[in-house]
């Protein structure tokens, strides 16, 4: 199903564009409420077909997801939605061209797709990449596990791809040879692949202009490297990390940005990741480039969700919900309090607040600075009207997976992104809207 939308009407000054929402423009969020519930302030609720661990994007009008549904992870889709009423605007189905049985131990729908101005472009964990129209036309597709695979991954591939003006990058990462390439944004041509070590990571690829370039940093499997986003050299090396395998690095601006790293749920990364969490400078040095740690935290440990800069102060996430507020300019710990659920979703600052969403729900709404001051905690789902999952799960073969399974089987708030003056947030199989109720709807 394709619905064409009116490009005249297209309000391209809103955009949430890729994961994270990174280089996001004309994000006016100031409406955005501090307190709210199931029965108020929710502005629409749509059930997906299939489940999807990405997060929303948004371009104008259009808020996008990306699912996979069958026993077999049999289809994926890419779904559009109306940014003020939720609506359905078309869902664009692609066939898988490597199946494998849908469970709740494999990545499923996990990268996140980034859009612009001209299209969509989504990754898949098969190795499947499309690009659409904004009315829903298929402009290009490619399997790149045919070209680069095939995958040896027994969660599955779960990195994001980031953009620039002309090129898509996607980082593959897994048991076997693994690559950073970038792909052509009008045809899906391969411009320049690199190298990457074997290893399992999750960790997704940002794009940073810094010194008059851009730059695909990439924060994975024990090391931080630096790429021309255009010709693929590596410009820059810092090694003897740890830890650093889901989360992200933060651009806070000048040639600095934030790099996390987990000491694991049983503590295998404790030693290495102590030094994997900081401030990372790159600055150039004669014909080349220079990157060194500015200060390292050794008591942070982040597990899902990304760390974020919020004015003078960052802020970190643990998996058991403890968030930590650093001083961006020292490194000093200001505080660690214990939210009341874990977190899988990066944060999100808003005015002077900072919005954290727990694992099955609550968001809870911090106070932006140095001393922990809950605002506000609201309860977002609705946890006896969930819409009942359309994908048809693999029954687990050992009693570990099994044990897994039962842990991931429940709602997950998996990713958030703004629009305006709406919070769009996503679980596994439902897309919610939150505003500020206008008085008519009061």
């Amino acid at each position: 199903m394709a619905v064409a939308q009116d490009n005249a009407k297209v309000d391209t000054a809103i955009a949430w564009p890729s994961f994270l929402g990174a280089k996001a423009i004309g994000v006016d969020a100031t409406k955005i409420p501090v307190n709210w519930s199931t029965q108020e302030n929710i502005a629409w609720k749509t059930p997906l077909t299939g489940h999807g661990q990405s997060s929303p994007v948004v371009w104008g009008n259009s808020v996008y997801v990306t699912t996979v549904d069958g026993p077999n992870k049999d289809t994926y889709h890419v779904i559009s939605l109306d940014r003020k009423t939720g609506k359905v605007q078309w869902d664009y189905q692609v066939a898988n061209t490597a199946p494998v049985a849908n469970s709740y131990y494999v990545s499923r729908a996990a990268p996140t797709p980034v859009v612009d101005a001209e299209r969509i472009v989504a990754f898949f964990e098969s190795g499947d990449c499309v690009s659409l129209s904004h009315d829903g036309k298929q402009q290009w597709s490619k399997s790149v596990e045919k070209e680069f695979g095939p995958w040896k991954a027994e969660f599955g591939l779960g990195a994001s791809p980031c953009q620039d003006a002309q090129r898509v990058f996607l980082l593959l990462e897994h048991d076997g040879p693994g690559h950073l390439v970038a792909l052509s944004k009008s045809t899906g041509q391969t411009l320049w692949s690199q190298p990457r070590a074997a290893g399992r990571s999750w960790a997704s690829p940002a794009t940073f202009e810094i010194g008059g370039e851009t730059q695909v940093i990439v924060s994975s499997n024990g090391t931080l490297k630096g790429y021309s986003a255009q010709e693929g050299t590596e410009l820059w090396t810092i090694g003897n990390l740890g830890g650093n395998t889901s989360v992200s690095p933060i651009d806070i601006g000048k040639g600095t940005f934030l790099v996390g790293a987990s000491a694991g749920r049983n503590g295998e990364n404790a030693t290495q990741s102590q030094k994997s969490n900081g401030l990372v400078q790159v600055s150039k040095s004669g014909s080349g480039w220079e990157a060194k740690f500015v200060w390292q935290a050794d008591k942070l440990s982040p597990s899902w969700a990304s760390p974020i800069q919020f004015g003078q102060h960052a802020y970190w996430v643990s998996r058991v919900g403890v968030v930590s507020c650093v001083d961006v300019a020292t490194g000093n710990v200001l505080y660690n309090e214990r939210l009341k659920q874990a977190c899988w979703a990066t944060p999100v600052g808003i005015g002077d607040k900072v919005y954290f969403f727990g694992k099955e729900g609550l968001t809870t709404v911090l106070s932006a600075g140095p001393s922990f001051q809950v605002l506000a905690e609201n309860q977002t789902l609705d946890l006896n009207d969930l819409p009942k999952e359309t994908t048809q799960m693999a029954e687990e073969t050992t009693e570990e997976r099994r044990r897994s399974a039962a842990a991931f089987s429940g709602p997950t708030v998996y990713g958030a992104a703004l629009a305006g003056d709406t919070l769009i947030m996503r679980i596994g199989n439902q897309v919610i809207a939150i505003e500020q109720p206008t008085e008519q709807a009061k």
